[in-house]
């Protein structure tokens, strides 16, 4: 399949890939004879070798627990997970380190608002708005409050692009809304979504705003402060960090005003069986028991590497990568891309008419080529488009225009295949 140039692919400077390549040890690698191609980055990122070097390090040199100790590993685990706080909120423009809980990852991070703020704050008739766009993560937990406190689960749609209807989303408010619940870019389509103007909306109506920024932190600059939002939460492994390692941004007086969620070691300033247990200031109130240590410390390194590189510079190179996917994949026929909003992360979901998507990415693979099928955690999303399943490329700062055009030519093969 041929190439032309497109106009902003011309105009975009290149970063330099070849280098960003030379410290992912894992694109070495080949699968079935041949060279491994990449493309499943929205659902797990690759690590870099400063990232893999940390777990070495923390593990041959200061594995302790973090906290507690008096000794000279527990101070310097301690240091390093703590610098990471600091990492986390500086990265997110947050105004405190207070206002970084770790969790798991944005999953967990969900979880613990839903669980906390809204059993202490949601009752029976209360609202949450979600948009179709979102993430299982993102609609499950409500949906779990509503059919335990009685609570609405309201639904923002979206157009025939995957664009979420702003003024739908306005009159969806009423005296009763009392939290937006929203993606700031969706995993399934790649959406960027307003979460700035989104957020003026809802503090206008006296609602808070919960954003889920999974898809967003890889991609561009987040300021929780500039988009005013009252929570936001991001998975290390979605932006070339461990798995088992994120956060939750919280405003210092919500999570102040908030129960703790788990119990145990860390969470506490005191126990006892005579007078109420009393527990520790923000944000360790919330991170009860011994926690993912060096997944935590190996998620600063990522993000201080992400900062290293350039979040615009990714942002733009990423952008020229999916220009060329998609010019190049629509001159196959009968494909159909889902998710055409005019501001877009690096996603391209499609489906092939009298082509299943999983028999594409079984064949692809055989091609060296990795993408995601199926629902994305986003089924809602996908029935509404009338579809079960779709195939999803996604894109990285280590992948290059090489691979693109290896993927369509292979794509375009499968395709001939499987039809």
């Amino acid at each position: 399949m041929n190439h032309l140039a497109t106009e902003h692919e011309l105009d975009t400077p290149a970063l330099d890939v070849a280098g960003i390549r030379a410290q992912f040890p894992i694109l070495e690698r080949q699968v079935h004879g041949r060279p491994l191609i990449y493309f499943d980055n929205a659902a797990t990122s690759q690590t870099p070798l400063a990232v893999i070097d940390t777990f070495r390090d923390y593990y041959s040199r200061y594995n302790a627990n973090i906290h507690r100790g008096l000794h000279t590993l527990a101070d310097e685990a301690t240091a390093a997970y703590e610098a990471t706080r600091e990492t986390v909120r500086s990265f997110l423009n947050a105004a405190d380190r207070r206002e970084i809980v770790f969790t798991r990852g944005t999953t967990e991070a969900i979880n613990l608002v839903a669980n906390s703020w809204g059993r202490a704050n949601l009752e029976a008739g209360d609202e949450v708005l979600v948009s179709l766009l979102e993430h299982h993560s993102n609609i499950v937990p409500w949906q779990l409050l509503a059919s335990q406190l009685g609570i609405k689960v309201k639904v923002i749609p979206v157009d025939e692009r995957g664009v979420l209807d702003l003024d739908a989303y306005r009159a969806l408010f009423t005296e009763r809304t009392r939290l937006v619940a929203v993606n700031h870019v969706s995993n399934a389509f790649g959406t960027s979504n307003p979460v700035g103007e989104m957020a003026t909306i809802a503090h206008e109506h006296g609602a808070l705003i919960l954003v889920d920024g999974a898809q967003a932190t890889p991609h561009q600059m987040v300021d929780v402060r500039a988009i005013d939002a009252d929570f936001y939460a991001f998975s290390g492994h979605k932006v070339y960090g461990p798995t088992g390692a994120g956060a939750l941004y919280g405003k210092a007086a919500l999570l102040e005003a908030m129960p703790p969620w788990q119990g145990g070691g860390e969470m506490i300033k005191s126990v006892s069986f005579e007078v109420p247990t009393t527990f520790a200031d923000v944000p360790h109130k919330f991170e009860a028991g011994t926690p993912a240590i060096a997944e935590v410390i190996a998620l600063g390194v990522a993000l201080e590497w992400v900062r290293g590189v350039g979040l615009d510079a990714i942002g733009a190179w990423e952008a020229r990568l999916l220009e060329r996917a998609t010019a190049a994949v629509l001159r196959i026929d009968g494909l159909r891309i889902l998710g055409t909003a005019p501001h877009k992360a690096g996603v391209l979901s499609f489906v092939v008419d009298g082509a299943h998507s999983q028999d594409i990415a079984l064949l692809i693979d055989q091609l060296g080529v990795a993408i995601r099928t199926g629902n994305h955690c986003a089924q809602p999303l996908l029935a509404h488009f009338g579809v079960t399943a779709t195939c999803r490329a996604s894109f990285a700062a280590y992948n290059t225009l090489e691979e693109v055009d290896a993927f369509a030519d292979a794509l375009e093969r499968v395709i001939g295949m499987v039809r």
